[in-house]
């Protein structure tokens, strides 16, 4: 397979990657602040794979560019996935109290607080595995696909 071929496959695979959380999202399904932290970097590989086409003579260092982007929204999901599985502790805005512990009642009712999605609750398990999950399986795959394109002769 081509340097080419290979950085339209994980560029692509962010693509669909970033779809499906925004259909996710559609369907009902809102992000926790770590989700959204996962899609930047999914946002980053659309973009290199994008410049690594219009940029043919830097195909190989935006290969390497993408592989970073991919290997951070998968260490994000895998410290998503920790946090779900209790493994270690998640930040305060987004895991227990989320972080209104310290609220009366009172200023709860007084403020105009948007609900705050837990980080430390899966929304969805598909085949036992949360959306965190998946994204560090896949990002990971892809994380290999994009090593493989940049240590691909052109």
């Amino acid at each position: 397979m081509t340097r080419n071929m290979l950085i339209l496959l994980a560029s692509g695979g962010s693509f669909a990657l970033l779809a499906g959380a925004f259909l996710f999202q559609a369907a009902g399904y809102a992000p926790c602040e770590i989700c959204l932290w996962q899609r930047w970097p999914h946002a980053a590989a659309i973009v290199i794979g994008v410049l690594a086409f219009a940029l043919a003579g830097g195909a190989r260092l935006l290969a390497w560019l993408g592989a970073l982007a991919a290997a951070i929204t998968a260490a994000l999901g895998l410290y998503h996935t920790g946090i779900e599985r209790d493994w270690w502790q998640g930040p305060a805005s987004c895991t227990g109290g989320g972080g209104l512990s310290g609220l009366s009642g009172a200023d709860l009712l007084a403020t105009d607080i948007a609900p705050v999605v837990m980080c430390d609750e899966a929304a969805l398990l598909i085949l036992g595995l949360s959306m965190a999950s998946w994204n560090f399986l896949a990002s990971g795959a892809l994380a290999l696909i994009w090593v493989l394109a940049a240590r691909r002769a052109a």
